[in-house]
C-alpha cells in the first residue's frame, strides 16, 4: 500500500494533509471526550485513509472505501457519519478473512474471490461484509448519536469488504470499507471503547464578497491558513483601494477576483465553489450573489461559517456591546505566550500580528484553542456552539438592552462548557451557575487595588501582580475577563497570566497612539457607542489637559437610533473648554433613509455648552483641529468600519506639525 503519512506516494502535499487530519482529529477527541487516549483512529474522508495512532505516534496506515453519499450522519443520506465515535463491538474474532456477516452476524457463507462473479448484472460489484466488524456508537448528540443520527442504529461500521480493487474511492453505502487481510489485523489491534474520528476533511472552496471587510478578511485568512481554498471579491479592491489588503490575502492564496460574478463561474479559480461567504452589508443584486442563486451555489452567512469553525474546536467565544476585540487579543496573546498556539478569528486588528507582517485580524495555529469575537450587533452569535463562553457587558447599542439580554440567554443556551460573566448588573439574569469576573468582591477571578496612569495600569489577582502596558479601566476589566477565560481553558497559574499580559500589544485603533507634535498627542481609536466614547474619553482626560474629540459616526441606521445617547455622552464626557468635532456620517452603501446627520449631534451638544463644529467633508475638518490645538492636547479621533480612519488621523498629526 502506498503510505501516505511517509510520502511514498510521490505527492510533497499528502504528508501534510494526513498531519492535518491527525492534527484536526486530536483536537475534536480532546474536546468531545475531554481527552485525548492511548490509542484511537481516524478516518480520513478526504485521503480515504484510516489512521491507528498511540502515544509513540501513526502505528498503521490503510486504505479505506467511505461513503459514495459523501459525509453526512442523518438516516437514509447513505453518508458516512462524521466526528467522534467509540468502537461498540468487536465481531468475528476467529472467522476466515473470507467471511460473510449480515446484520452483524456470521452467516456460515465464506467468500472466494475466485469462483464469484466479477459484477452484479446491472453492472454493480456486489456488496459484502467480509471478515470482522467494528460496530461504532456516535459520542457527539444530534451528530452522530441521537434520533434520526445514530451510527449504531444506522448499522454503520468498520467492516472487511470483497471490493477491494475500488479502495480508496468514496463508494461504500455509508459504511467504511477496508481489506479483508487489513480489518482482520486491525481487528486484533484495538479494543472496544477505542474512539474512532471520522473527518469531513475534504478542502473546501469558498469565495468572501466583501472580502476587503475587517470580519470577511478574517475568515477568508483563516480559512485558507487552515488548508482550504479561498476567491474573494470587494468593489473597494475593484476600485484600486485598499492595496495592503489585497496584498496580503493574495500572500495567503486568496484569489482575487472582480466582483462580478466571474468567480462563480469557474475563474479565476477553476474549481466548484463550495459557498459564496457574505455579510449583513452584502446585498442580493452583488453579482457575485446574484451568480450564486443562479448557479444553485450556497450563500452563507459569514456567521454561518464562522460557526463551523467554532465547532470544529476548542472554541472561546467572547461577546458583549463593549471590548470584545481586546477581550480576544488578551486571551489569543495569554494562551500563545504560554506555548498553546492557538487560532483566532476576530474584528480588531491584533498588533503583535500585524508586526509579523499578517493583517492581525486572523490566524490557524496548530493547538487545539480557537478564539472568536461572536458579534451580537446583528444576532449572529446565536449561532455559535462554542466550548467556552464569555459574556463582558450590556448597555444599549445597536438594540434595546433587552433584546441584546435575549440574544446572550440564548448564546448562553449554546455553549457546551463554562460560562463566564461580567460583573455588570444587566448581566445578573445570566448569572446563575456561572463564574463572574471583574473588581466587586463577588468576583472570582477579581482584580484588586487598582491604580491607573496614562499609559497603563497596576492590580493584583489572587496574590499576583500585574501591570497592564494599555490605559484605562476598562482595560482592567478586559483584561480580568481574558484572565477568567484562560483558567477555565488551561488553569494557567497566576504568574504566567501576569508574564503574558505585561507583554500585550494591543490592539490596532484602540486608544492607539499616532503620534505627537508640538506637544499635542493624536489617538486613534474605534469608539463608537456611548460606553465606548465614554471609556474612551475617561482615558483621554488622564493623559492630556483638554480634549479634542474628533467622532465620525457609521451608518445612518445606528445613528439614528443612538442619537440622543451620543449626544449625553459627548455632554457629559466633554468639558466647556474641550471641543467636538464631527464629520458627516460615513456611508458605505447600500440602501439607506438619511434622515439624521451629524450636525444634528453637534448642535445638541453645543447647545449643552460643549463647543462643537459640523463639516459635510472631514478633510475640511483638519485646518480647524490643528488651529484650535494647543500643548498638553489630546486629540481622540473615533470612529468605526472606515479603514481610512487612520489616515485621517496620520493627516491631523502632519497639518500640527506644520503650524
Amino acid at each position: 500500500m502506498n503510505c501516505l503519512w511517509t510520502n511514498e506516494t510521490g505527492n510533497p502535499g499528502d504528508r501534510d494533509r494526513a498531519a492535518a487530519a491527525l492534527a484536526a482529529a486530536e483536537r475534536r477527541l480532546a474536546d468531545v471526550l475531554g481527552d485525548v487516549p492511548q490509542r484511537w483512529l481516524v478516518v480520513s474522508t478526504h485521503l480515504q485513509r484510516l489512521l491507528l495512532v498511540t502515544r509513540d505516534g501513526l502505528a498503521r496506515e490503510y486504505a479505506v472505501s467511505t461513503g459514495a453519499a459523501g459525509v453526512d450522519g442523518r438516516e437514509g443520506s447513505g453518508g458516512t457519519p462524521p466526528g467522534v465515535h467509540l468502537i461498540a463491538g468487536r465481531i468475528g474474532a476467529g472467522l476466515p478473512a473470507g467471511a460473510v456477516l449480515r446484520d452483524r452476524l456470521p452467516t456460515g457463507e465464506t467468500w472466494d474471490p475466485a469462483a464469484a462473479p466479477a459484477a452484479a448484472p446491472d453492472g454493480e460489484t456486489p456488496d459484502l461484509i467480509l471478515g470482522r466488524v467494528l460496530t461504532l456508537e456516535g459520542r457527539e448528540p444530534g451528530v452522530n448519536q441521537g434520533a434520526g443520527v445514530d451510527s449504531l442504529a444506522r448499522y454503520i461500521y468498520i467492516h472487511g469488504t470483497n471490493d477491494e480493487a475500488r479502495l480508496g474511492r468514496p463508494v461504500s453505502h455509508g459504511c467504511v470499507r477496508l481489506s479483508r487481510a487489513a480489518v482482520v489485523e486491525l481487528h486484533d489491534l484495538v479494543a472496544e471503547g477505542d474512539p474512532v474520528v471520522i473527518l469531513d476533511d475534504r478542502p473546501r472552496r469558498y469565495h468572501f464578497a466583501g472580502v476587503a471587510g475587517s470580519g470577511m478578511s478574517a475568515l477568508a485568512q483563516y480559512h485558507a491558513m487552515a488548508g482550504g481554498l479561498a476567491s474573494g471579491s470587494d468593489r473597494a479592491l475593484d476600485r484600486g483601494e485598499r492595496g495592503e489588503i489585497r496584498r496580503a490575502l493574495e500572500a495567503f492564496g486568496v484569489t482575487i477576483a472582480p466582483q462580478d460574478g466571474s468567480a462563480l463561474r469557474g475563474a479565476p479559480v477553476d474549481r466548484p465553489c463550495d459557498g459564496v461567504v457574505v455579510s449583513t452589508a452584502v446585498e442580493d443584486d452583488v453579482p457575485d450573489v446574484a451568480a450564486a442563486r443562479r448557479l444553485g451555489v450556497p450563500v452563507l452567512h459569514r456567521s454561518e461559517l464562522l460557526a463551523h469553525f467554532v465547532a470544529e474546536r476548542r472554541t472561546v467565544a467572547v461577546t458583549g456591546t463593549s471590548g470584545k476585540s481586546t477581550v480576544v487579543a488578551m486571551i489569543f496573546e495569554i494562551l500563545r505566550r504560554c506555548g498553546r498556539d492557538p487560532s483566532v478569528v476576530t474584528g480588531g486588528e491584533l498588533v503583535a500580528l500585524q508586526d509579523e507582517g499578517l493583517l492581525g485580524n486572523a490566524y490557524a495555529g496548530s493547538g487545539r484553542v480557537l478564539v472568536v469575537e461572536a458579534d451580537e450587533s446583528d444576532g449572529s452569535l446565536a449561532r455559535y456552539r462554542p466550548w467556552a463562553g464569555v459574556v463582558l457587558n450590556l448597555k444599549r447599542d445597536h438594540k434595546e438592552p433587552a433584546a441584546i439580554a435575549a440574544m446572550f440567554a440564548e448564546f448562553r443556551s449554546h455553549v457546551r462548557g463554562p460560562f463566564l460573566v461580567g460583573e455588570d448588573p444587566a448581566l445578573d439574569p445570566l448569572a446563575g451557575g456561572a463564574a463572574r469576573f471583574g473588581l466587586g468582591e463577588h468576583c472570582a477571578p477579581r482584580a484588586e487595588h487598582v491604580e491607573l496612569s496614562p499609559g497603563g495600569s497596576r492590580f493584583t489577582l489572587a496574590g499576583e501582580p500585574f501591570t497592564l502596558p494599555v490605559p484605562g479601566l476598562h482595560n482592567v476589566r478586559n483584561a480580568v475577563a481574558a484572565i477568567a477565560a484562560c483558567q477555565a481553558l488551561d488553569d494557567l497559574p497566576p504568574s504566567q497570566l501576569a508574564a503574558a499580559l505585561a507583554r500585550f500589544r494591543g490592539v490596532a485603533r484602540r486608544f492607539q497612539i499616532v503620534g505627537e507634535a508640538h506637544g499635542v498627542e493624536v489617538v486613534d481609536d474605534f469608539a463608537h457607542n456611548p460606553d465606548k466614547i465614554a471609556a474612551a474619553l475617561t482615558t483621554a482626560r488622564a493623559r492630556g489637559r483638554r480634549v479634542l474629540a474628533v467622532f465620525q459616526p457609521h451608518g445612518y441606521g445606528p445613528t439614528r437610533f443612538l442619537r440622543d445617547d451620543l449626544v449625553a455622552a459627548f455632554a457629559s464626557g466633554l468639558r466647556a473648554d474641550d471641543a467636538l468635532f464631527m464629520p458627516e456620517i460615513y456611508y458605505a452603501g447600500g440602501t439607506v433613509t438619511r434622515d439624521v446627520s451629524s450636525r444634528d449631534i453637534t448642535e445638541a451638544v453645543a447647545a449643552r455648552g460643549v463647543p462643537a463644529l459640523f463639516a459635510p467633508r472631514r478633510d475640511d475638518l483638519v485646518a480647524p483641529i490643528a488651529a484650535a490645538t494647543r500643548a498638553g492636547d489630546v486629540v481622540l479621533v473615533m470612529g468605526a468600519r472606515d479603514p481610512s480612519l487612520t489616515d485621517f488621523c496620520r493627516a491631523i498629526l502632519a497639518a500640527i506639525a506644520a503650524v
